[in-house]
């Protein structure tokens, strides 16, 4: 068994035993494992220009910012993927769609919040994400700089780790009230720049109705609530290498995934997590607000 670093205690076993034994989807247990690995590798190799003179920013045709540092640890990820499960698919945010036979699709975001990567800020991530016929199965979010990660696999639980701490089971928080919950998103302009909605009046609902509110964001706010440290995450615009991980994750952890429609999807270009308790709460926000 290839472990990432020494860091996934024995309790791992138990995981891919169950999915070898109690899983529909084939082999899902030994994809859920090399994800976690080839994550923890991934993200240690953005950590060699994370913070260095040496970072060069270009930018990509839609204005958004990309370095070496993502192309360096996508092609990595592309190869390990295709050494080990050759018959399957992969779709990564910077060299786009490899076909595959397998039925599995691999989604991978190198650097899920290149602008703190940019900043050196240390809330970025590496999401590596599996489906099977086009639905997430597996998630894995690890923030290299914090060495924290997250990972879910359907039916084995959220787990989480940092450092050198053996992982522990992951849970939402069991926060009920609104006026108490923590509130993250990514950036506050991109509640302002939708046109086809009022989304800066969902914001504002929610700042408004929230105890804290803070751009903890990108899928770094996705882990935090995984982890109970927030309750609800909210982006308006995202693209599938950004929302794939995170519905596995969210849902194992016990919360809820869904799009501003309330459907519990990745497939919406939009995501909404929370923990169980105030899902209704934050649904009957967009309601309100005709999203």
């Amino acid at each position: 068994m290839a472990v990432a670093n020494g860091r996934l205690r024995s309790d791992w076993g138990l995981v891919a035993w169950f999915f070898m034994t109690h899983s529909p989807v084939p082999q899902l247990g030994q994809r859920l494992e090399f994800a976690v690995d080839i994550a923890r590798r991934a993200g240690a190799r953005t950590l060699q220009l994370f913070q260095s003179s040496q970072l060069h920013v270009e930018r990509k045709a839609d204005g958004s910012p990309v370095t070496a540092a993502d192309r360096q640890a996508e092609q990595l990820l592309r190869e390990l993927i295709g050494r080990e499960f050759p018959s399957d698919a992969i779709l990564g945010e910077e060299f786009g769609e490899t076909a595959g036979s397998s039925g599995f699709r691999w989604v991978l975001d190198p650097i899920d919040g290149t602008k703190s990567f940019i900043g050196g800020v240390p809330l970025y991530t590496t999401l590596v994400a599996v489906l099977w016929q086009d639905q997430p199965q597996i998630g894995v979010i690890f923030a290299p700089a914090n060495d924290e990660i997250v990972y879910a696999g359907r039916g084995s639980g959220c787990w989480h780790a940092t450092g050198d701490r053996p992982a522990q089971r992951a849970r939402v928080s069991s926060v009920s009230q609104m006026d108490q919950a923590v509130f993250v998103t990514t950036s506050v302009r991109a509640f302002s720049t939708d046109r086809d909605r009022d989304a800066r009046a969902v914001y504002d609902s929610l700042e408004r109705e929230c105890r804290l509110t803070r751009t903890w964001g990108d899928a770094f706010g996705y882990l935090m609530v995984a982890t109970g440290r927030a309750e609800i995450m909210i982006d308006p615009a995202l693209s599938l290498w950004d929302a794939a991980a995170l519905q596995p994750v969210i849902e194992e952890a016990g919360g809820r995934f869904f799009d501003w429609q309330g459907t519990p999807t990745v497939h919406s270009q939009e995501a909404v997590a929370t923990n169980a308790a105030l899902a209704d709460d934050v649904a009957a926000v967009l309601t309100r607000h005709g999203v």
